[in-house]
């Protein structure tokens, strides 16, 4: 889970401008596995970050976390981008508003989530927000192949009723999956009215502060321990800024739907990051549900493609 995905995309004019493209010209194989990379590292950045929250809930709670990687993270973005406050209109800054409540709200419900349930469970959950919205875009028949892909990964996860996970907790990933949705349609809202990054990082300062209030009244003044504070800003790195610059490099030259399908594995790198820092085992029931969640998303992208193809 993270909110740079959409607004890389929706806040890079050169990066939309290659959508649907096939790359620069002349790339080969070996150029193209560069900017993979990138988007793969990225992936990797923001769930090992996730799992890092994760260790860092003890001491702050859900919510501290969340404070801590918002605050944290828009203070970094807000002092790179330096974007211009004056010349937007109401509309503006109500999408902005828009964009950082969804940010916030999507934030909160995941982190509650994954202190209930496994990262990789939690992350699949959310993933179906976005994989929903795609089918709904789309309107093609096909995507009932993909929408009962994802029901069947998801009851395989939940053991046919979630009698096997947290019900609160996968309840708790399945809004932040409805909040994502939301965020995707005021990403691509914020990135049409705000040039390049500057439309996320003041989204990020309104989240930041939505959830100030949230994590003192949680945490308190664990927020200010240095160790706490450290750990906040590796997270903040790791599951905003970086990936945010990394996926902006790879979008320069890799066409969109191939960013798309690659942001489809999500799942399983959560599972991964899970397995390796917070030692959460993963069944083969587990990994076939998340394996069925994944192929519907990619499925659900392919489809997309293939109806904007001429």
């Amino acid at each position: 889970m993270d909110e740079t995905r959409s607004a890389v995309v929706a806040n890079e004019p050169e990066a939309a401008a290659a959508l649907g493209a096939s790359g620069a010209p002349g790339t080969g194989s070996r150029r193209s596995l560069g900017p993979v990379s990138l988007v793969v590292a990225g992936a990797l950045s923001v769930q090992f970050g996730a799992a890092i929250a994760v260790l860092l809930m003890p001491r702050a709670g859900a919510l501290g976390v969340v404070t801590l990687r918002l605050v944290l993270a828009a203070l970094v973005l807000l002092v790179v981008c330096r974007p211009r406050l004056r010349g937007h209109s109401r509309a503006d800054w109500g999408t902005v508003v828009a964009f950082g409540t969804a940010m916030a709200a999507m934030n909160v419900l995941f982190y509650q989530a994954a202190d209930r349930i496994p990262l990789g469970a939690a992350v699949t959950f959310e993933v179906l927000g976005p994989l929903a919205l795609s089918v709904i875009v789309s309107r093609r028949l096909i995507n009932l192949v993909w929408a009962g892909l994802a029901l069947g990964g998801v009851l395989l996860l939940s053991g046919g009723g979630f009698d096997r996970l947290d019900p609160v907790g996968a309840l708790f990933a399945l809004a932040a999956g409805a909040m994502w949705a939301a965020y995707i349609v005021f990403s691509a809202r914020t990135g049409r009215r705000f040039p390049q990054a500057d439309g996320l990082a003041l989204a990020m300062g309104v989240g930041a502060v939505l959830s100030l209030p949230l994590g003192i009244a949680e945490a308190g003044a664990a927020l200010v321990v240095p160790s706490t504070l450290g750990l906040g800003l590796a997270v903040a790195l790791m599951s905003s800024v970086l990936p945010y610059t990394l996926e902006l490099l790879a979008l320069r030259r890799l066409p969109a739907p191939t960013f798309a399908v690659l942001m489809s594995l999500e799942p399983a790198i959560a599972a991964t990051a899970g397995l390796l820092v917070l030692h959460q085992d993963l069944s083969l029931l587990d990994a076939m549900a998340i394996a069925l969640v994944i192929a519907a998303s990619m499925g659900a992208v392919r489809t997309q493609v293939a109806r904007k193809s001429p």
